[in-house]
């Protein structure tokens, strides 16, 4: 017996989890944001959460600067999740005609995230090893979650192909619909 899963029961469950990794990703960036709040303004001792005490104790303004760079990657994370999960909540994807504006600008933004992530990443990373240098006890980059910088990167490059690929295919796309 054969099970033959279609495309659109694919959909509905990478939707689902695009929601779950979304909500996940929201309530990590808040978090970064509510304890870097609450660190500044009741409590610096709150610089443990993030793992990062003894940074503070060497400077609370590059402290707080990491905390930004954790805090806007993120965001960013969170954002790309929101666009994957609106585009598939407004049924934007045309199997007949797949080379629409649609698809195009939707490739874009996620380029674009990706790109971003990867470069805050990068920089994160290289704040870290800056710091390390200078004989501050930090936690690796998966705590700090800026791990992965490359792979961001190399995922936006990739996204950047593919979203030239499907801007040429409208190109076409629509010559043919004008011949025709």
């Amino acid at each position: 017996m054969e099970i033959k899963v279609e495309t659109k029961q694919i959909l509905k469950v990478l939707h689902v989890i695009s929601w779950i990794i979304f909500v996940g990703l929201c309530i990590e960036a808040g978090s970064f944001i509510y304890n870097a709040i609450s660190t500044y303004f009741m409590n610096p001792r709150n610089a443990s959460y993030f793992q990062l005490s003894n940074l503070y104790e060497y400077d609370s303004g590059y402290f707080y600067i990491e905390i930004l760079l954790m805090t806007i990657v993120g965001v960013l994370k969170a954002i790309l999740f929101y666009i994957i999960v609106k585009f598939l909540q407004d049924k934007k994807l045309n199997f007949t005609q797949p080379f629409t504006i649609d698809m195009k600008r939707f490739i874009f933004k996620l380029t674009y995230l990706a790109l971003g992530i990867g470069l805050f990443c990068a920089w994160g990373a290289k704040y870290r090893e800056w710091f390390i240098q200078q004989g501050v006890k930090m936690p690796d980059l998966q705590t700090l979650n800026m791990g992965g910088a490359d792979v961001w990167l190399f995922m936006g490059v990739t996204l950047f192909i593919i979203a030239q690929i499907f801007k040429k295919g409208i190109e076409i796309q629509s010559e043919n619909e004008l011949t025709v």
